[in-house]
C-alpha cells in the first residue's frame, strides 16, 4: 500500500486490479460453468466499468452467452427516483444475474439496485465488487470480492478507471 499524501492511502494499484478481475472472472466462472447465459450488470459509471473488464475476462474463459447490462440508482437517496436496468425485464427471468459494483460499503446501492429485480425471478442473483467492506447495514451478501477490507466508519474507498487505463483504489 503506497500513501498518496498524508490523508489518502493506495489500496489498490492498476496491476493489482487487472490481477483482482482476473481471478474474480476465473471464480465466477467456476461456480456458473453449467450455466448456459449469464446477465452481468453494473451500478452507475464505476460499477459499470468493473462489470466491463469482468465480462472481458468472462468471455474469454467461456464461450456462453454472456450478456452486459447497466443498472442505474442513485447512491445518495436511492428512493429518490425509480432504479432502472438496461435490458427488459422479461429478458432477465430465469436467468442467472451477477449485480456489480465498485465498492460494497454500507450494501445500500446494492440492496437497492436489485429492486427492479424483484418484478421477476431469476435463476439466481449473485454479486461482485472490487472491494468489500465488512460494515454492512442491509442485508446484501457479497458473493464475489477482489478485497475485504475492514475499515472505520468515517474512512470512505474511492476507486478510479481512469481513461488512460490507470486504475486505483484508494483509502481516505
Amino acid at each position: 500500500m503506497n500513501s498518496i499524501d498524508a490523508n489518502t492511502i493506495e489500496i489498490l494499484n492498476h496491476r493489482q486490479i487487472l490481477q483482482k478481475v482476473r481471478r474474480l472472472a476465473i471464480e465466477i466462472m467456476e461456480r456458473n460453468t453449467k450455466e448456459h447465459e449469464l446477465i452481468v450488470a453494473g451500478i452507475n459509471n464505476r460499477g459499470m466499468h468493473f462489470a466491463t473488464l469482468l465480462v472481458d475476462h468472462l468471455r474469454e474463459l467461456s464461450d456462453a452467452p454472456i450478456r452486459l447490462t447497466n443498472i442505474q440508482v442513485n447512491p445518495a437517496n436511492p428512493v429518490s427516483e425509480k432504479v432502472t436496468i438496461g435490458l427488459d425485464l422479461s429478458d432477465l427471468d430465469g436467468k442467472p444475474i451477477l449485480v456489480v459494483d465498485d465498492v460494497a460499503n454500507t450494501g445500500r446501492t446494492l440492496f437497492y439496485a436489485c429492486k427492479p429485480l424483484l418484478d421477476i425471478l431469476p435463476k439466481q442473483l449473485e454479486t461482485a465488487v472490487l472491494v468489500d467492506r465488512t460494515h454492512k447495514s442491509f442485508p446484501i451478501q457479497v458473493d464475489y470480492h477482489g478485497m475485504s477490507l475492514a475499515t472505520t466508519l468515517k474512512e470512505s474507498i474511492e476507486v478510479y478507471f481512469d481513461d488512460d487505463n490507470n486504475y486505483r483504489a484508494i483509502l481516505k
